[in-house]
């Protein structure tokens, strides 16, 4: 009998529009680690997390605010619901439930969904070694700080957290109330949870994470990160073509493409990009990230590339969004 798992990643929606996506998994979902694991046996939880056999072609049922409606996965196991929702809702997050069978095995799980708070700006992060210290430089160094230090021991860069804070609260009256933040990274689905919770451990801003297209193998394992990041341009392209009355952020770092990425942001939509925040790790790409910054200034877009975060939160001043 084939045994189900299923894992939901944070949604949203807008006045028209609600969106939903997650995976179904046979047996386990690749989210089943422990953060006081160390060592080898930390190695061993993130190999399993590639190590998984999505579903596909399995119906899925989603529920929320008496809104019922079915779809199947894809060839990958991923599922995603864009459905019309024009219901008054208050802002902030909701939850959805997802319920999924085959025979008589079924799972359901409760997920949740942004309704931004109306705000002058919202915010789209990138992770590795813009708040996460990765060394994505550096392959090997990458592979051990993966395999061998867990959710507990990575660290952040200093003075991320009360920048991000700071972003996330400014121009809010509501105690309750807060900008929308978006990570989208170009780790794998495999990660989600990982990197949920370790935004968690540090207090980062809750947001919806949007990462890339999970992998079913151990030796992906050690391509993770790399490759093409075309999907970060477009999952960055449909955030911002989803709320397009609104001003953005885009933080991220020169470690491999996000100023080029953040750059054809900026071209594309010449009045929705507020700033971008680039963060210098790559000793050989710091000419050429100067100039594309010089290029988004001639576009009008404030720009600050920068080693520490102190520098950022100076910048984030003197414009006017903390």
């Amino acid at each position: 009998m084939v045994k189900l798992d299923l894992k939901l990643y944070r949604g949203y929606l807008n006045d028209q529009e609600l969106i939903v996506f997650g995976h179904v998994f046979k047996s386990w979902a690749p989210d089943k680690y422990r953060i006081d694991r160390g060592g080898i046996r930390h190695a061993f939880s993130i190999i399993h997390m590639f190590n998984i056999s999505p579903i596909s072609n399995i119906r899925v049922k989603l529920e929320f605010k008496g809104t019922v409606v079915e779809t199947k996965t894809l060839h990958d196991g991923y599922f995603r619901f864009s459905i019309p929702f024009n219901e008054e809702l208050e802002s902030g997050w909701h939850e959805f439930i997802i319920t999924c069978k085959i025979t008589d095995f079924g799972i359901v799980e409760i997920g949740e969904v942004l309704k931004p708070f109306e705000s002058k700006y919202a915010i789209i992060s990138d992770i590795d070694d813009t708040i996460l210290i990765s060394c994505s430089n550096n392959f090997f160094k990458k592979m051990y700080i993966i395999l061998l230090k867990n959710i507990n021991k990575r660290k952040v860069f200093n003075d991320v957290v009360p920048h991000y804070m700071a972003l996330s609260i400014f121009g809010q009256q509501n105690e309750k109330a807060f900008n929308s933040f978006f990570y989208v990274s170009s780790s794998e689905w495999n990660l989600y949870s990982f990197i949920n919770e370790f935004a968690q451990i540090h207090n980062l801003p809750k947001a919806v994470i949007k990462l890339k297209k999970i992998k079913t193998g151990i030796m992906d394992l050690l391509f993770s990160g790399r490759g093409s990041h075309d999907h970060k341009f477009e999952k960055i392209k449909d955030i911002i073509s989803f709320y397009p009355n609104l001003q953005y952020v885009l933080l991220g770092d020169d470690s491999q493409r996000d100023p080029d990425i953040y750059e054809r942001i900026c071209k594309i939509f010449p009045l929705n990009v507020k700033a971008v925040y680039i963060r210098h790790t790559a000793k050989d790409k710091k000419q050429r990230t100067q100039k594309i910054l010089d290029n988004l200034e001639d576009l009008g877009v404030a720009t600050c590339y920068f080693k520490h975060s102190e520098k950022a939160i100076k910048h984030s001043k003197e414009i006017g969004i903390i």
